[in-house]
């Protein structure tokens, strides 16, 4: 099939729809397909081939002024399809392709997919209230099929489709790991800690992801804090970009998370590895006793970092889901602790620290858990739903 992606992010832009836009781009394309990628703007505009992958970057305004470039993109490209991947965030929640269906499905002979990463809606403009959920809403009813990457977020768009008179066809398939488990070939994981001033014994939890209001993370430092004033030689290490590209909200909390490092003596407890390139990621990962994640709104597989711990076979110590999730089973793949509750984290943490044998038993059992999200499965199931709706338009 030709295939044609549009999404806001893609590397080298920093996001975590980017990445998985590549994932799934690469993933695809080694199953046979062409695959098209219609991004943004940046140091190098025009359209390159990599890894068999065909990216347009044209778009430097992704408001309403987009529409006619996205049609007459799609119209001279002709797929057999187009997916849009979206995540209100990284499109600087415009609200310019949340209408699009709408607005421009007259103009087009080719089956619209949305890939929804989250359910937030678009800024649009002051007070506009209730509109930014019902411009959710138009984006799912008028395209002729959508992929949920959660089972929370399939729930509520299945509920609120049904409420309405269209329904397109809706399937959930869960994200995968943006980072594969493959350090440098030189990678050692004791010569990695001495380098960054490790000892032996020392305790190091590992945050993996971009500094968001959402990831908790103030609730982590201050269980850091707490593990040190009882002796614990715990650290911490932030490992990827410190905000990324697309949700400018982060900035300032990164800015505060900065002062509460400083106003609870951690300066020296802290490292990080800044943006850096995959094996390097994968390195810091590996280095890590325990990953903590520590969600404000619970755990969740649209979660790309809880998808690449995982992957890596960490002990990892997340934050209660808002409804179960079937997959996720505390003591057996990872461990669950109340959100925003910084005494009971640091007490899970010291848990696990403590039980080296709990800690392998975890691992393993994440590593089992990844496999069941690997790139391969989940492009065989978006092409089985994209081949479907295009042979429908025949």
């Amino acid at each position: 099939m030709r295939i044609a992606i549009v999404t806001a992010e893609y590397p080298p832009l920093e996001g975590g729809v980017g990445d998985f836009t590549r994932q799934l781009g690469l993933a695809l394309t080694a199953q046979g397909h062409e695959l098209h990628v219609l991004t943004s703007l940046d140091e190098k505009p025009g359209i390159t081939q990599e890894d068999g992958v065909t990216i347009h970057r044209e778009i430097g305004d992704w408001g309403w002024a987009c529409h006619s470039r996205l049609t007459h993109w799609i119209q001279k490209l002709a797929p057999e399809i187009v997916n849009i991947q979206y995540q209100a965030a990284a499109y600087q929640m415009r609200g310019g392709i949340n209408l699009y269906p709408r607005w421009q499905r007259r103009n087009l002979e080719v089956p619209l997919v949305t890939t929804f990463h989250d359910l937030l809606p678009p800024y649009l403009f002051p007070k506009a209230g209730p509109l930014r959920r019902w411009a959710v809403w138009q984006m799912a009813r008028y395209c002729d099929g959508v992929i949920v990457t959660n089972d929370e977020d399939y729930t509520t768009l299945t509920q609120a489709l049904d409420a309405g008179e269209q329904r397109p066809r809706t399937r959930l398939i869960h994200i995968g790991s943006n980072i594969a488990p493959s350090p440098p070939p030189d990678y050692d994981r004791r010569t990695w800690r001495r380098h960054h001033r490790l000892q032996d014994d020392a305790l190091l939890v590992g945050f993996f992801g971009f500094l968001n209001a959402s990831k908790g993370v103030e609730t982590l430092l201050k269980a850091l804090a707490r593990l040190v004033e009882t002796g614990v030689p715990a650290h911490l290490v932030f490992i990827g970009g410190r905000t990324g590209s697309s949700d400018i909200t982060n900035f300032t909390y990164a800015d505060e998370i900065d002062a509460l490092i400083a106003a609870l003596g951690l300066q020296e407890r802290v490292l990080r590895t800044g943006f850096t390139i995959p094996t390097e990621v994968s390195a810091a990962l590996l280095a890590a006793d325990i990953c903590v994640l520590p969600y404000r709104d619970g755990a969740s597989l649209r979660r790309g970092t809880l998808h690449a711990c995982l992957a890596h076979g960490l002990p990892i110590i997340t934050t209660v889901p808002r409804a179960p999730i079937p997959a996720l089973q505390d003591g057996e793949n990872l461990l669950l602790a109340p959100s925003q509750d910084p005494a009971a984290l640091a007490e899970a943490i010291l848990h696990l620290w403590h039980e080296p044998d709990l800690r392998l038993h975890l691992g393993q059992q994440a590593t089992a858990l990844a496999a069941e999200f690997s790139w391969e499965r989940i492009a065989a199931h978006t092409a089985e739903l994209f081949r479907q709706l295009a042979m429908e338009q025949v």
